[in-house]
């Protein structure tokens, strides 16, 4: 018998190919849940299931597609014989654009990856298990990037905003079958993409990596920056029983730089 935070929990989780997708899946197994890793990129995230261990398996979907995210779940559910999480982490940053250059198929590509499908995955883990056994989390990933708006980010500032209200209607509807659901919202992770970006904007302003790295960080309290450990950390907490009068929440990872309340 497994024994951990999540002992006994199955849990999903999309985007699980690179970056904090795997630290979750990893986490998870090693607090006892089984875990179904779900992207597109079918040999990463073979890859990244092959490390968490024999707990742990992989399958290409695509979640903007319907009928991939009905197999999804119900391959959890036959391998595992439920759902107990659903980790909506699949996220996809578009292109970045002026309004006024805006494209139609910039918008829809990044809504779909953002929103709709955290409604495809939620809607069906509600219908294949959640619902009939009148549990479940479900957990949702924003950004603080909404939270102020970003220079030519509307479509992705538009999504992550529109994760947050999702949210709080689902944990509405599902709160009286026993069902939570929340959403992380990190900012800044300390990835090579982040630490490349501020090589790069080092390079530009003519100062070294460390004095760039420090006045970019001198606008959070704590004058740091998340790891994907410190965000996986958090979804433990939020999808584990100990936060099970929690629900309908944005709770903020990001080292002080947005402060709700």
């Amino acid at each position: 018998m497994s024994t951990g935070r999540l002992a006994g929990k199955v849990a999903i989780i999309t985007g699980a190919s690179t970056g904090l997708g795997p630290v979750m899946a990893k986490l998870f197994v090693d607090e006892g849940a089984k875990v179904l890793l779900t992207a597109r990129r079918e040999e990463l995230v073979k890859e990244a299931a092959a490390a968490c261990g024999p707990d742990a398996i992989a399958m290409r979907a695509d979640v903007t597609n319907e009928d991939d995210v009905v197999a999804m779940v119900a391959r959890a559910v036959a391998e595992f014989g439920q759902v107990d999480i659903m980790c909506n982490n699949a996220a996809a940053p578009g292109k970045d654009t002026w309004i006024w250059e805006q494209t139609l198929e910039n918008w829809n590509h990044t809504i779909g990856i953002d929103v709709t499908a955290a409604m495809l995955c939620t809607r069906e883990v509600l219908r294949q298990s959640m619902m009939e056994r009148r549990s479940g989390v479900i957990l949702n990933f924003s950004s603080t990037a909404s939270f102020a708006g970003m220079p030519r980010k509307t479509h992705y500032v538009t999504a992550k905003s529109a994760l947050r209200a999702f949210t709080k209607g689902v944990a509405n509807e599902v709160g009286s079958y026993g069902i939570r659901c929340n959403c992380l919202v990190p900012g800044s992770i300390d990835t090579e993409l982040w630490q490349n970006w501020v090589r790069r904007t080092a390079g530009e302003q003519g100062v070294e990596y460390d004095e760039q790295r420090a006045k970019v960080l001198s606008g959070v309290a704590l004058r740091d920056i998340s790891t994907t450990t410190d965000v996986a950390n958090a979804a433990l907490f939020l999808v584990s029983d100990e936060s099970r009068t929690i629900t309908g929440q944005s709770v903020v990872v990001d080292a002080g730089g947005v402060m709700l309340g």
